[in-house]
């Protein structure tokens, strides 16, 4: 199946579209509304600029004049109304009699001759816009003779101001204006690519989806580390913490924003964040458990921002540390029993090999009758297969050690009660038997008795050596991690010996025989009281 591709568009160019986008829509709307009023107030100002100059004009004695001569000829001379138009910026003016006969006009169009009257064009004195073809804005004033007793009105003086010439000056004002506006969006684009260049720094160069991707990783990696996670800023104030972190402290989530020192106090966070060293696997409380913990700086180009705990539970850890110990020594008795039996097969094929039929079948005479007898003792009256696997481990490695390793006729053992762990059992009978064998190694007799029975309310294990016996003022200290009568780097097995019994709620005793050597008794209950964990 082929994985679609998918088209992302960088951030930079989603911003920068967008401000964009943003700036030509705010400034085409400005432009429509401004060329909208400009339009109007153009036309308004074409307006009382037509009636001012009409006015004007109509109040020139020439023009007055001109109509006191009654000749039309008269008009022709009014060099000084051009003056006006093209000061004014008009585009024709226009002088009519009492009939509305143009007796003058100054048009870039021209009139026919005659007494033409003026169509269309004749409006109520005032600014208007009109029509006949072409549009325009028109302002008109009467022309007033005053007589002695009255005054009369002789004619009319109209200014026309094309409706284009006045789009014309808008349009050249918008031209003007949107050189400003291309160069307000130059530099908003700019700006756009600056913001998404300074985002790109703060996410590390990362896309908005590749950091969606990331989240989703990252909480799905917290979800499934069994290890507890709490991120903290420079402060110590907690940023993020995963599910095994909140039940392994016995807190509600989320803890986001609570100070470190209010949740983990013995962590002593603060001075590593203040420039220190964290020691590796410091054993520190969380609530009622013991935790192992670390610490993590977090930095980046010489700037420290915050740090990264990482935890679990020690007796989690002493546990899976305890079974891998166990179960490497029990893959070593297993090896110490391959290994002799190697051995005496190879004796037995040498034997034959010489011709020494009668010596070889005494030799598995013997050793048939040395197997069956402890064989028949660990088969038939101990039941559980985890014990009879240890058993046979130890069978082999105190035949390859020289130890005579004898199973108490009188043993007798169902099945384990299941709180009773198969690494837990490795523990307690590998390190009494060890401790043991260690006890005779350097003994003319090497003898090494085991005992185990459920018969009762506890499992009871046994195991006898013919060594020196423990001393009086040493049984309290022989559980202690680290002690050894044997040399360094030692002492871990009877210590281990002891958590495990008391995991599981048990006791041990400690004797010595009158013979010499030392007897190693542990009780574990077949049941355990209500109310206790594992």
């Amino acid at each position: 199946m082929i994985e679609e591709k998918r088209f992302y568009v960088s951030l930079q160019m989603k911003i920068a579209g967008l401000i964009a986008a943003l700036l030509i829509l705010v400034i085409g709307t400005l432009t429509v509304i401004f060329a909208f009023q400009q339009l109007n107030e153009g036309q308004k100002q074409a307006e009382q600029l037509a009636v001012q100059t009409a006015k004007t004009i109509s109040y020139m004695p020439p023009v007055k004049e001109a109509f006191q001569l009654a000749d039309k000829h008269a008009f022709q001379n009014l060099d000084v109304i051009e003056q006006m138009k093209e000061q004014a910026g008009a585009h024709a003016v226009y002088i009519t009699d009492q009939k509305g006969n143009v007796t003058f006009h100054s048009a870039r169009s021209s009139i026919p001759d005659g007494n033409q009257k003026l169509q269309n064009k004749t409006v109520m004195f005032g600014g208007s816009p009109v029509s006949d073809g072409m549009k325009a804005v028109r302002g008109s004033a009467p022309v007033i003779l005053e007589e002695q007793d009255h005054n009369e009105v002789v004619g009319t003086v109209t200014v026309e101001f094309l409706q284009d010439e006045i789009e014309k000056g808008i349009k050249e004002h918008l031209w003007n204006l949107s050189y400003f506006a291309c160069l307000v969006l130059l530099i908003g684009i700019g700006g756009a690519a600056a913001l998404a260049k300074s985002i790109r720094k703060d996410t590390l160069g990362l896309e908005p989806h590749e950091i969606a991707s990331l989240y989703r990783e990252r909480n799905a990696m917290l979800l499934a580390i069994k290890e507890g996670i709490i991120a903290v800023n420079k402060d110590g104030a907690v940023t993020m913490m995963n599910l095994s972190a909140a039940d392994m402290l016995k807190l509600p989530m989320p803890l986001v924003g609570r100070h470190i020192e209010d949740i983990m106090p013995d962590a002593k966070l603060m001075p590593v964040l203040a420039g220190g060293e964290a020691a590796p696997n410091q054993e520190v409380r969380g609530g009622d458990k013991v935790l192992i913990l670390n610490i993590k700086k977090m930095s980046q180009a010489g700037q420290d921002y915050g740090a990264v705990i990482s935890f679990r539970e020690k007796t989690e850890l002493k546990k899976l540390i305890g079974k891998l110990t166990e179960m490497k020594k029990y893959s070593e008795d297993l090896r110490a029993q391959t290994h002799e039996f190697s051995n005496k097969l190879y004796a037995i094929l040498g034997l034959l090999e010489l011709g020494e039929y009668d010596e070889a079948i005494e030799l598995i005479k013997e050793e048939y009758a040395i197997q069956n007898e402890q064989h028949e003792i660990l088969f038939q009256n101990i039941h559980s297969q985890r014990v009879q696997a240890i058993l046979l481990g130890k069978m082999g490695k105190a035949s390859e050690k020289k130890v005579q390793l004898s199973i108490d006729e009188n043993s007798f053992l169902e099945s384990l009660p299941k709180h009773v762990g198969s690494s837990q059992m490795i523990t307690i009978i590998g390190n009494v038997i060890d401790n043991a064998f260690e006890a005779v190694a350097e003994k003319k007799v090497r003898k090494v008795s085991f005992f185990i029975t459920d018969i009762g309310r506890d499992i009871v294990i046994e195991v006898s050596d013919s060594g020196d016996g423990v001393p009086p003022d040493k049984i309290q200290t022989i559980f202690q991690k680290g002690y050894s009568s044997k040399g360094t780097k030692r002492g871990y097995g009877l210590a281990n010996l002891k958590e495990a019994v008391n995991e599981l709620q048990g006791w041990i005793e400690i004797s010595n025989q009158k013979s010499g050597g030392a007897v190693f008794t542990v009780f574990i209950p077949k049941e355990r009281h209500k109310g206790e964990s594992m």
